[in-house]
């Protein structure tokens, strides 16, 4: 297919395709997935072999948040029967990311739910990345806490942080719809915010919100503008009790499409397989390996992920290496900063042409979706 041809010499060369390049991976047929996976496994092994980074979160506050993002479990108003809990302290969470060391992973994240950290709360955080440096030296860590305010930013990189992450979420003609306490301007900033401060952006998308293609390809060509180091793809996990709870719009076959489209526009960036794969990709996990070079191990932030020891045997009956501490996982040519880009020409959107049929809508799944229980907050041994 030329398509994928072009697209793989432009991956090779970290040449931006065009918007409308980016939409006809999305809508490439059943038949051709296949072959979408391979041209871009080809990319994705140019510049990062056959390592898998692995990442463990640790949610060290829970729930009770004052943001009404519709996607999410803690929101304001959220019915979700997830569990709540207050800061935890500096031992508990530097125990709690410990069990994910253990278990392979490379990159420590410390999240927090809430519209952004007190002054008192990222004195808090620095302690708690200094007790995980103090174990594990050679661990990233990663902060995620919301909006920062001027110099908080400064204050977490003195204290060891290595990245902070937050998302995009989706693109900014669609971002009022979902959420209306801050603005896509508003994360942004942020972004650059760490970025000014030396740290590693990670920021990245959610799929599956009712969101068109044109909105896919919007949000991950801004993503490549912005150049963070990192891109966690999401795919919605519809919690019953949030605003979102009835949109199940994922397939397997789709999720790939879209994790290829991001590995295309974002050639040589972490790309990670974030929270939802187990929800939406089932069975077909392993092959969004060839795509992405990164996941989260174990549990995420609310909800159960697959078990550690089954992620690690995913990744090595694969064929792929967990990527170890003493590995940079960015090529050399981004040395902490990214690649520029151009921006693609405005492009239509992504809805069927006349005479194509309207994809199905696959049926909702909530038997997969299950409220973590254990780990950080709770008595029970952590899934690592």
């Amino acid at each position: 297919m030329d398509l994928l041809n072009t697209l793989v010499e432009k991956g090779l060369r970290r040449e931006l395709p065009t918007r409308e390049e980016a939409l006809a991976v999305l809508a490439t047929s059943d038949d051709e997935l296949l072959d979408v996976v391979a041209a871009a496994g080809k990319v994705r092994r140019q510049w990062f072999g056959r390592r898998v980074k692995l990442n463990y979160l640790v949610n060290l506050k829970s729930g009770l948040c004052p943001e009404d993002c519709s996607y999410c479990s803690q929101r304001l108003g959220s019915k979700a029967e997830i569990l709540k809990y207050t800061w935890l302290k500096p031992d508990e969470a530097s125990k709690a990311a410990a069990a994910g060391v253990a278990g392979g992973a490379k990159r420590v994240c410390l999240v927090a739910s809430g519209r952004g950290p007190t002054d008192k709360d990222v004195d808090r955080v620095s302690k708690t990345i200094e007790a995980i440096k103090d174990r594990h030296e050679d661990v990233e860590v990663c902060a995620c806490l919301g909006l920062l305010s001027d110099g908080q930013a400064e204050r977490l990189r003195a204290a060891g942080a290595d990245a902070y992450n937050h998302n995009l979420n989706t693109s900014e003609a669609t971002y009022g719809g979902i959420t209306t306490t801050h603005t896509y301007a508003d994360r942004v900033e942020t972004v650059q915010q760490a970025q000014a401060a030396g740290m590693s952006a990670c920021s990245g998308l959610i799929a599956g919100m009712g969101e068109t293609d044109a909105d896919l390809v919007d949000v991950v060509f801004a993503l490549r503008e912005l150049d963070p180091d990192s891109v966690p793809v999401n795919f919605l996990i519809p919690f019953e009790g949030t605003p979102l709870a009835k949109e199940w719009n994922l397939t397997p076959q789709r999720a790939l499409r879209i994790l290829a489209m991001v590995r295309f526009v974002c050639p040589d960036v972490e790309v990670r397989l974030a929270g939802g794969r187990e929800v939406h990709l089932r069975t077909m996990q392993p092959l969004a390996l060839h795509l992405v070079n990164s996941i989260f191990l174990g549990d995420y932030l609310t909800s159960e992920g697959q078990a550690g020891q089954a992620d690690l045997e995913m990744i090595a009956d694969a064929g792929f290496e967990v990527e170890g501490t003493d590995t940079t996982t960015l090529p050399e040519h981004r040395g902490g900063g990214g690649c520029a880009s151009a921006c693609g020409e405005p492009a239509a959107c992504g809805e069927p042409a006349a005479g194509e049929e309207t994809p199905e809508i696959p049926a909702a799944r909530t038997d997969l979706v299950a409220v973590r229980r254990r780990g950080a907050g709770t008595d029970v041994a952590p899934n690592a």
